[in-house]
């Protein structure tokens, strides 16, 4: 698996469901699509999108 971080390319906002998407092999339309349907349950997902924002790194940083 690849490490955790935000891809340049694939944005929509700021990376995040990408870079998870990549993290566990999925498509990241799939991955928006979860998150989506999340926030309609109760719970802190959109904190927790937030702080993955923050605190992910950009892809460039793990460039050789």
């Amino acid at each position: 698996m690849s490490r955790l971080s935000r891809p340049r390319n694939d944005r929509w906002i700021a990376g995040v469901c990408s870079g998870l998407a990549r993290r566990f092999g999925m498509s990241a339309n799939t991955m928006r699509l979860i998150f989506v349907i999340s926030c309609l349950l109760p719970g802190p997902q959109f904190l927790l999108y937030l702080a993955l924002w923050i605190v992910l790194p950009n892809e460039e940083r793990y460039a050789a």
